[in-house]
C-alpha cells in the first residue's frame, strides 16, 4: 500500500502551516473548558447583577424584598451597578477554574488513582472549589462596596487592601460541597429531563441545581455576608457569628431564610444561564 503522503498534493507551504498550527489548536482545545466557564460567568453577571444586589441587602440586614428595593432606589441609578467589577472579575475567574480544573483534575486522577469514577470526580470537584477560594478578596470587596454604610468610606476596589480573607471558612465549606453536588448531579438530572432542545435542557438542569444549592447553602451565605461586612476588630468564628444572627432573628428558621425566595429565583436564572452558555460554547468551540 502506498504511503498516504504520496497522495498529498498540497503545496509545501500548506503542509508546513498545518504542522505549525496543530499544536496550538491542541493547546486551545485543552483550555476550552476554562474559556467557556469564563464567558458563561460574564454573561450571567451582566444580566443578574441588580437582582443579586437586592438579595445581598436582604441577607445583610434581614429586610423584606420591597425594603431592599427601596434602599436601592434611594441610592440612585448611579450606585445600582456599584461594586460590579469585583464580582465580574471574581466570577469569570472562579467559574473558569471551576469548570476547567474540574475537567483537568478528573482526567489526572483517573489516570493515576485506581478508585471509582464517582470518588475521583468528587475529589476533583472539592479541589476545584478550594482553588476558587483563592479569590475570596474579590468577594470581600464586593460585600463592602455593596453595603451602603460604606459608600463614603470606600469609593472603589483599589482602596480596599486589608480585611481580604474574612469569611474564608464558610466559602471553603460552600464551594467544596456545592461543587461535588453540582458536577455529580448535573448528568443524571439532564438524562431524566423530557426530550427538548439541548439549550433548554441545559438551562433547566443548571437552574434546578443552582436553585437547590442556593437554598441549601443560604444560611451559610448569610453568615458569610455578615462576617465580610465587618471592618476591623477580631476575626470572629463561623459558629459565633451564626449564634449572633440566630439570636437577632428571634431564633426562627424562617427569619434566617429571609430573602431565600429571591435567592431561589436568582440562582435558578443565574445557573441556568451559566450552564446553558457553558454547554453551548463547549459544542461550538
Amino acid at each position: 500500500m502506498m504511503d498516504s503522503e504520496a497522495h498529498d498534493k498540497r503545496p509545501p507551504i500548506l503542509k508546513s502551516l498545518k504542522q505549525d498550527v496543530s499544536p496550538h489548536i491542541t493547546n486551545f482545545g485543552e483550555m476550552k473548558h476554562y474559556l467557556c466557564g469564563c464567558c458563561a460567568a460574564f454573561n450571567n453577571v451582566a444580566i443578574t447583577f441588580p437582582v443579586q444586589k437586592v438579595l445581598f441587602r436582604q441577607q445583610l440586614y434581614g429586610i423584606k424584598t420591597r425594603d431592599a428595593i427601596l434602599q436601592l432606589r434611594r441610592d440612585g441609578f448611579r450606585n445600582l451597578y456599584r461594586g460590579m467589577l469585583p464580582p465580574l472579575m471574581q466570577k469569570t475567574t472562579t467559574l473558569a477554574l471551576m469548570f476547567g480544573l474540574y475537567e483537568d483534575l478528573s482526567c489526572l486522577l483517573r489516570k493515576h488513582v485506581s478508585a471509582p469514577e464517582f470518588a475521583t470526580r468528587s475529589v476533583a470537584a472539592v479541589l476545584a472549589g478550594t482553588t476558587e477560594a483563592i479569590f475570596i478578596p474579590l468577594e470581600r470587596v464586593q460585600t463592602l462596596l455593596q453595603d451602603h454604610k460604606h459608600h463614603d468610606k470606600f469609593t472603589n476596589t483599589t482602596r480596599l487592601s486589608r480585611e481580604y480573607y474574612r469569611g474564608l471558612v464558610p466559602i471553603l465549606f460552600r464551594n467544596g460541597i456545592s461543587n461535588v453536588l453540582f458536577f455529580g448531579l448535573r448528568g443524571p438530572i439532564k438524562e431524566h429531563l423530557p426530550t427538548a432542545a439541548n439549550l433548554v435542557n441545559d438551562f433547566i438542569c443548571g437552574g434546578l441545581l443552582g436553585a437547590m444549592l442556593g437554598f441549601l447553602f443560604f444560611p451559610v451565605n448569610v453568615v458569610k455576608t455578615r462576617i465580610q461586612s465587618q471592618i476591623g476588630g477580631e476575626f470572629q468564628s463561623f459558629p459565633k457569628v451564626f449564634k449572633k444572627i440566630w439570636l437577632e432573628r428571634d431564633r426562627k428558621v424562617t427569619n434566617l431564610f429571609r430573602g431565600v425566595h429571591l435567592n431561589y429565583h436568582q440562582s435558578l436564572i443565574s445557573w441556568g444561564i451559566i450552564n446553558a452558555t457553558y454547554e453551548f460554547l463547549l459544542k461550538i468551540i
